[in-house]
């Protein structure tokens, strides 16, 4: 649960760094940059012991990173539907049910 937890956290942070300038373009480039940097940074400070304490727990890094990925994409539909208002389709309900499928699989014993 501590790796879940740690990894939505994680999310949160790559996901403001990695997109939350698009809402505001007239921002320039670098700065943008820099700023994105500056948020990654609390990323990995999540990220690296959330990969840490599940590899500790079992896990295998096969596992982590199809966790961090479904992670990912949950707390990135969030983000985009309420910060970026962008509108949410059939078609990516049927996306992340593969993608549900593929972490079945890799748990599957």
């Amino acid at each position: 649960m501590k790796t879940i937890i740690l990894l939505i956290c994680s999310n949160v942070f790559m996901t403001i760094a990695w997109y939350g300038h698009l809402k505001n373009t007239g921002t320039p480039l670098w700065k943008a940059i820099l700023l994105s940097w500056g948020i990654a940074f609390f990323e990995y400070c999540l990220m690296v012991p959330a990969n840490r304490a599940g590899y500790l727990s079992g896990f295998n890094s096969f596992q982590l990173k199809i966790i961090q990925e479904a992670i990912t994409l949950l707390v990135f539909t969030v983000f985009a539907v309420m910060y970026l208002k962008e509108p949410f389709h059939t078609k990516y309900i049927i996306s992340f049910l593969f993608i549900v499928g593929a972490v079945y699989f890799a748990f599957k014993k």
